[in-house]
């Protein structure tokens, strides 16, 4: 799985495999440069010594020079390489997870706390540019920069040479591979504590008026502890893997000048060249020492990859466009129904079939699976067993989008958006003039003109204004299919009763799903669906439920 997760990200970052390998040519340019500036210098500093013609020194000079500008150049041009790729990368890596998202949209918080998902939306991806910056490319550019130098340094001692060979095998293989197994990162830590943070400030108003803010700002600030000190030994975990390094990388450059001086001393290397491989062997290793840390950003990578891969890995969309003008045959055939695999059945073996025109109350005690079975019907959420057909269609093959053009749908709970009630309603209807949007806001016994105000999620509006303006959106759209989750509940029972009826009239010849808690007017309904601890108990005509005398009986009877 581990394997899969990181050959996927290696297949995004191949991409930009043009950019990839400029980065490279640059990125082992600058450090070819940088080794070579200082190489230079050495033999400068060494030929100096000797009074050598004034034009050596001037032309070991202007190479000292073009070296110097060759370096700056190149690292800017690698800056610019590596952050562009790494960029580019990463906004393939937020393309790809949002396309997963999407089409699961509705049941996010059903699987995820929102802190969960804004850690993985936002920290699980920036993490993953390193994966490119700090695991890809350092030991590729090392490793040409090294050979290079290696292949230089042959010509004047191939022991020191040698020496420097391992000395790189030391830096870049052996110290790293010590620090594989070590994996303290606060990862679980920092997400538990976005978690933790986002309840707080949601429930911050219930925490205060029940008295616990004091405890629960107290197990926040415990938790923020022990993120702290999690972070804290990371860090030195960090430390000291480059420590070591840098450790090592002094130890080989030790043993190159006792090599050197030793060579000089028995006349096998001629002394002009020792300081400057002595500066080769302290400047090369610049771009190895960091290679310790490429195991600690590798299992970053390799979590964050495989966090933002559970989102959504098991949503299949639909791609079937529904082209159906009118109403159309609903039917279910043994549909169930969990939140999460640990949680009861919300719905269990749920069968029935809705003919094209029929008018549907579904009924039932809280908790009975109203609104659950609602939300599979507008493909808010996918069965977890079963299955839910449109004109002879699975639901799940059918485009999400083009369903929702066929339905009219009022949620229990509607977004507003900040702006005038005429925004609002355009929303169902971007077409419609002035005197439409009045004449539905007069249906819905709204009371409100066309450039009143409205804050976001209608803080402005009282429960019953929302209900009513939602419903003026369900008459603007005038779809053929009809479903309403509740959608008087707010209202006086005068208006309710107003509305009721304007519904029964717009829905003539469409078909009809409305749930309900009032029990009143039902028998004007084709057929009322009784529900009970996530099963369909009983289906019938109003009088046909009374005669049977069982739940809906009971229910009627204690409503009065």
């Amino acid at each position: 799985m581990e394997v899969l997760l990181m050959r996927e990200l290696f297949l995004l970052i191949i991409r930009e495999k043009k950019d990839i390998l400029l980065a490279l040519i640059v990125g082992t340019l600058s450090g070819i440069t940088s080794v070579a500036l200082f190489a230079q210098s050495g033999l400068l500093i060494s030929q100096a010594a000797l009074m050598p013609p004034f034009y050596i020194i001037l032309i070991l000079t202007a190479f000292l020079k073009v070296f110097g500008v060759a370096k700056s150049t190149s690292k800017y041009a690698e800056r610019l390489l590596t952050h562009r790729t790494t960029f580019r990368i990463l906004s393939d890596i937020r393309l790809r997870f949002f396309d997963r998202l999407t089409p699961i949209a509705s049941e996010l918080f059903n699987r995820y706390q929102s802190g969960d998902l804004l850690a993985r939306i936002t920290n699980d991806v920036a993490t993953l540019q390193n994966f490119f910056l700090r695991v890809v490319y350092p030991p590729l550019v090392a490793l040409l920069v090294f050979l290079c130098t290696v292949i230089f340094t042959m010509f004047f001692s191939p022991w020191i040479a040698l020496v420097l060979f391992f000395g790189f095998l030391l830096v870049a293989v052996i110290i790293p591979a010590l620090f594989i197994l070590k994996k303290q990162q606060p990862q679980m830590v920092k997400h538990q504590l976005m978690n933790e943070t986002a309840e707080f400030l949601y429930g911050f108003k219930e925490l205060k008026h029940y008295n616990q803010l004091g405890a629960k700002t107290n197990a926040l600030l415990a938790l923020s502890e022990t993120y702290t000190e999690e972070v804290r030994k990371e860090q030195q975990t960090l430390v000291q893997m480059q420590l070591l390094n840098q450790v090592a990388a002094l130890f080989t450059i030790f043993i190159v000048i006792f090599l050197g001086a030793y060579f000089v001393a028995n006349h096998s290397l001629d002394g002009l060249y020792l300081a400057m491989l002595i500066l080769i062997a302290l400047t090369v290793f610049e771009t190895a020492i960091p290679l310790a840390t490429v195991p600690y950003h590798y299992n970053q990578s390799e979590e964050a990859m495989e966090r933002l891969q559970l989102v959504g890995r098991d949503k299949e969309v639909g791609s079937v466009v529904f082209e159906q003008s009118k109403s159309f045959e609903i039917r279910a055939e043994n549909v169930t129904f969990q939140y999460r695999e640990d949680m009861k059945h919300a719905l269990k073996d749920i069968c029935f079939t809705i003919q094209p025109g029929e008018k549907i109350a579904i009924v039932g005690p809280s908790g009975s699976g109203k609104s659950t079975l609602f939300q599979l019907l507008i493909k808010s959420f996918s069965a977890t067993d079963g299955e839910l057909f449109g004109h002879n269609l699975p639901y799940n093959e059918i485009d999400a989008d083009s369903l929702w053009q066929l339905m009219a749908i009022q949620l229990q709970h509607n977004h507003f958006f900040s702006g005038t009630v005429r925004e609002n309603l355009l929303i169902a209807d971007e077409n419609a003039v002035d005197g439409v949007l009045e004449n539905a806001l007069q249906r819905a016994h709204l009371s409100l003109s066309l450039d009143h105000d409205v804050l976001e999620k209608g803080e402005n509006l009282s429960g019953g204004e929302k209900q009513r303006l939602a419903f003026a959106r369900v008459l603007l759209k005038n779809s053929s299919i009809w479903l309403l989750d509740e959608p008087f509940t707010s209202l006086d029972a005068e208006t309710e009763q107003a509305l009721f009826q304007e519904m029964l009239s717009a829905t003539t010849g469409k078909t009809l799903l409305f749930i309900t808690h009032k029990l009143t007017g039902l028998e004007k309904m084709d057929r009322i669906f009784v529900m009970q601890d996530g099963l369909l108990i009983e289906s019938g005509h109003y009088d046909e439920l009374m005669d049977m005398k069982g739940l809906f009986f009971e229910m009627r009877g204690r409503a009065g």
